[in-house]
Parts: structure tokens; C-alpha cells; sequence
């Protein structure tokens, strides 16, 4: 077997295997039905397009005006590292007639430079800088897939989702930030088929290291730092301390999420009721639990009487709380790449969670854009939320609405709502 990450096997036909491509995307999105070659990545995309509604002729739209992406373009993390990547991918990609682009991590075009003719032609496709290419908008395509999955991912001709990109292939991968772990965006190289070589993805993966050991070179944690804990999207979280990232388990992970949330501390009975479904749990297995943390993270890491953290402790779920309390619901949905620690069980994270996500979710509807809305119904959270699907219709422009409409309609329908099913949107 070949290595399912790349686009086209060794000794594949390109063109073979665009028309049995081209077949498998007409099939999916007549039919619904999945058939070969569609690798298995590709295949999940296309079903979280189809869930999202997402047409098979959309088309890009700019979110940002040429005033408002030069002050963002200037203010981002990546503008830091752009030199490395035209150092790295511009001369590749003039000498191949591809481009070099870089998204935000809401998959939005920053930068998109390249040979001129290929840059006409990807001004007439809308890739162009400001446009948004979230897997959300646009389909299956590598930059917005890569921020999506949070991994690097190689798109080849037809295994785009939208149809008026299968004559391109794309190669990208995520730039994280090296003291938190939180996607920035991707860089990416686009061009024609010959991107499809397996060294194009080994390439533009090489470059995003490149981009992250620079960032931290540029970016090194100052002396007392406050530590930082990782924990949104996150089975396990992850916790940086004096500049080392340190994994930790799933208990673990809770225990730290908790004292985040609480910087006054917990008393062993409050962390222990926080923790545990079973309520007979002996105090001993706590005091266990938090010597194994104190061996792991070092001496005087933790308090006791109450439990607390001896440094400051930055969470990545309290700045997306923070960003919501301050109505900065974009600023917030950036940070929010899913629930915290979605496999815990542990009574205190389960409502924690559950809170952040109702926050999130209520900000979402409030702001009625259509883009916000569109990512949070595209993602697992949302693919059955009748209340979002019913706002994003009512956001919509009258030409965009049937898709969502029609979702609205089935939703209603499995629920058993029995009401009206179409939103009150004003004007024509």
C-alpha cells in the first residue's frame, strides 16, 4: 500500500486517475455515495462539506477589503516568518509556475505570490489575498483542510470539492505557535498536477518547521512566563512550563484544567466531587494523582491547602472566555479549535465544557455572520444544530439560502419539531 497522505501513488497516470476522480465526485455529490479512488481523508472532507451543505459550484468570497487585510496581514503572527517562506517556496514556486500562499488559521488568504501568469489565473479562481478558503466555504482544498484537521494535507485535481478548482493541486501544512501548540494558518504551494509528487508535501512540511523554529528563535518564553495549558480540541492537554512542552495524561489533564479555571484553588473535596463520578472515591487516590503531577512537572509546581498552582497558569479555553465576555466572537472562535478535553468524563470538565460551548454558540447566533456561522455548522458541533442552521439561513443572502434551508427542513423533520421551519429573514 502507498502512503495514504499522498495525493497520487508512485507510478499512478495523472490523468487516469483525474477521470476516475472526476467520476467518484460526480457520484458523491449526485448520490452521496462514496467510491473508489477517494483516499480516506479526502472522503471525510467531502462528508463534512456535504453536512455543512457546502455546493459542489461554490465560490470564493473576500472577507477582507484591501484596507483591513493590510492592517491584519501586518499585526499576524506569520508576518514574522513571511521571508522565511519566500526565501524557502518563492523561488520554487516562480521557477514551477506554482504559487507560495499563507492563510490565518480561519483559513483566509494573507499572502499569494508566484509566477504571474499562474497568479492571473488564481485571481479568476478568487485565490486571492483576503479571500476565504476555510474548508467551511470552500470545500475540501489543502490550505483551508490543513488549519481544519490541524495536519498537513495534499489536495490533487478532482479531490477538490469545489468544482471550479479540480484543475489545481495544492500542498500544505499547518504553522503552529511553538510556545502554545495553537494553529497560526498554513503555508501553502499551489499550482498544476506535477504538485502531486509526495516530495511537494514533504517540502511545504519541512517549511512549516522551518516557520515554527524560527517563530521561537524571534519568540523565546521571557523569564517568568506564566505557564500555559492547551486543552481545547484535546483529548489530553498539553502544558508548556519554562519554555518545555510537557504532554500530560488524561487525569492529569483534568486536574490542571480545573486549577486553571480556578486560580483561588480547590480544596481536595471540591477537586476530588470535580473529578470523579464515582463519589466514594478515597481522598488517598487523589493525593496518588497529584504526587504523579508534582513528579512530573517538578518541585513547588503545586500548592496544597488549597490546591493551586504555584505560577500563574494561562488556558487557552479562559482566553476564548475572555474574547466572548469582550464581544470579540472572531478573536474567540480562532482560539476555539473544539470542546475541552471532549473525551473527559469528570463531572467539573463536563460542565465547564458544556459552558464554554453554550457561550460560544450563543455568541455565534448573536452575531449573525454568515462565515461564523457556516464554520461552526461545518464542524461536528453543528453538522445537527437546527437553531444554527436556522440563523445561517436567515443570514444568508437570498441566492445562498436553499442549501440551508433544506437543512433546516430535514432537521425539523428527524427532530419532530412541528413548527415553522423557515427563518424570518427581511429584505428581498
Amino acid at each position: 500500500m502507498g502512503d495514504p497522505s499522498v495525493a497520487l501513488p508512485g507510478g499512478a497516470d495523472p490523468a487516469a486517475r483525474t477521470r476516475e476522480l472526476r467520476r467518484a465526485h460526480a457520484v458523491f455529490t449526485r448520490d452521496g455515495r462514496m467510491e473508489p479512488p477517494v483516499r480516506a481523508v479526502v472522503a471525510k472532507s467531502w462528508r463534512r462539506c456535504a453536512r455543512a451543505r457546502l455546493s459542489p459550484e461554490c465560490a470564493p468570497g473576500v472577507d477582507l477589503a484591501e484596507a483591513d487585510l493590510r492592517a491584519y496581514r501586518q499585526d499576524h503572527p506569520l508576518a514574522r516568518v513571511l521571508p522565511l517562506f519566500r526565501d524557502l517556496v518563492g523561488a520554487f514556486a516562480a521557477h514551477g509556475s506554482h504559487l507560495l500562499a499563507v492563510c490565518d488559521a480561519r483559513g483566509s488568504l494573507l499572502w499569494v505570490e508566484g509566477e504571474p501568469g499562474t497568479l492571473r489565473r488564481a485571481d479568476a479562481l478568487g485565490f486571492v489575498p483576503g479571500a476565504r478558503w476555510s474548508e467551511s466555504a470552500m470545500g475540501t482544498n489543502a490550505p483551508g483542510t490543513a488549519v481544519a484537521l490541524g495536519e498537513p494535507v495534499q489536495i490533487f485535481g478532482a479531490e477538490h470539492f469545489s468544482r471550479r478548482v479540480h484543475p489545481w493541486t495544492c500542498a500544505a501544512a499547518p504553522v503552529r505557535d511553538p510556545r502554545t501548540g495553537r494553529v497560526l494558518g498554513a503555508v501553502d504551494i499551489t499550482g498544476g498536477e506535477g504538485l502531486a509528487h509526495p516530495h511537494s508535501l514533504a517540502f511545504v512540511q519541512a517549511v512549516a518547521r522551518a516557520a515554527e523554529a524560527q517563530l521561537a528563535l524571534l519568540d523565546p518564553a521571557p523569564a517568568g512566563a506564566p505557564d500555559t495549558l492547551t486543552a481545547l480540541g484535546r483529548d489530553t492537554a498539553l502544558l508548556t512550563r519554562g519554555g518545555r512542552r510537557i504532554p500530560l495524561g488524561r487525569r492529569h489533564s483534568e486536574i490542571m484544567a480545573l486549577l486553571a479555571q480556578h486560580p483561588e484553588g480547590l480544596s481536595g473535596e471540591e477537586l476530588s466531587l470535580a473529578l470523579y463520578e464515582d463519589q466514594s472515591v478515597r481522598p488517598v487516590t487523589l493525593r496518588a494523582e497529584l504526587a504523579r503531577l508534582r513528579g512530573l512537572l517538578g518541585a513547588g509546581a503545586l500548592l496544597s491547602r488549597p490546591y493551586r498552582t504555584a505560577a500563574p497558569l494561562e488556558a487557552d479555553f479562559t482566553a476564548v472566555t475572555r474574547h466572548l465576555a469582550a464581544g470579540a466572537v472572531p478573536a474567540a472562535l480562532d482560539r476555539y479549535p473544539g470542546p475541552l478535553l471532549p473525551a473527559s468524563t469528570a463531572p467539573g470538565i463536563v460542565r465547564l465544557r458544556r459552558r464554554i460551548e453554550d457561550q460560544a454558540r450563543a455568541a455565534v447566533i448573536a452575531r449573525a455572520d454568515p462565515g461564523l456561522l457556516a464554520d461552526w455548522v461545518c464542524g461536528p458541533r453543528g453538522a445537527d444544530d437546527l437553531e444554527v442552521w436556522r440563523a445561517l439561513a436567515a443570514a444568508l443572502p437570498p441566492g445562498g439560502r436553499p442549501a440551508a434551508l433544506a437543512r433546516v427542513r430535514a432537521l425539523d423533520e428527524e427532530l419532530g419539531a412541528g413548527h415553522a421551519t423557515s427563518p424570518q429573514p427581511t429584505g428581498s
